[in-house]
């Protein structure tokens, strides 16, 4: 017993574990890593705490800040309300829209472009990024084409063609690949090539 624990005590003895460390030298340890981690998400948020609240301490920006977020949820209220007021009072209702006739058309035509941009901005990038997407997917398509009857070549060729067995893999393919680089377009190379091969 006396010789387990002094090997017991040589590992894991005087606070230490000769396993754990020699094992974090090949391996992170994951609760150190985790808790570097958090320090490190920790003293992030702090600063970004410290910034964002550096730029609020003027009464004006947090003016503008309210005023920013008032317009959607009193124009989603308002319309509610027009329609429980048309419910309460149809006369004060009706006077109401009777008075909204006689705007002027550029009026509203101005009101449409304030509400549009100030609605759509975002509605705008995100639809010019999916038609910018759209645009290269499109523009993708000949060749993807071009590399689907290709292949579609190289696998009527290999139906095709039956080798004798003394014909290696290699002349196969290039019998394939002679088969799909044929075009319109003269290669002097390839032809020199081609008349070396047969």
């Amino acid at each position: 017993m006396g010789l387990i624990d002094k090997v017991l005590g040589l590992l894991f003895g005087s606070g230490r574990n000769l396993v754990a460390e020699t094992a974090e030298v090949f391996r992170v340890n994951a609760e150190a890593q985790a808790n570097r981690e958090a320090g490190l998400q920790g003293q992030a948020l702090d600063q970004f705490g410290r910034e964002f609240l550096a730029g609020r301490r003027c009464l004006f920006d947090r003016f503008m800040d309210g005023l920013n977020r008032v317009p959607r949820p009193a124009l989603a209220l308002g319309t509610l309300g027009l329609f429980i007021a048309a419910m309460i009072d149809p006369v004060w209702f009706a006077e109401r829209m009777t008075g909204l006739a006689l705007v002027p058309e550029p009026l509203w035509w101005l009101l449409g472009a304030i509400v549009s941009f100030y609605f759509g901005a975002r509605h705008q990038a995100k639809g010019q990024d999916f038609r910018r997407d759209l645009a290269a997917t499109v523009a993708a398509a000949p060749q993807v084409v071009r590399t689907v009857e290709g292949l579609r070549t190289l696998r009527d060729v290999s139906a095709d063609v039956s080798p004798p067995v003394s014909v290696s893999v290699a002349t196969t393919s290039s019998s394939a690949a002679e088969a799909v680089v044929q075009g319109d377009d003269a290669n002097p190379a390839l032809a020199e090539w081609r008349a070396l091969a047969g």
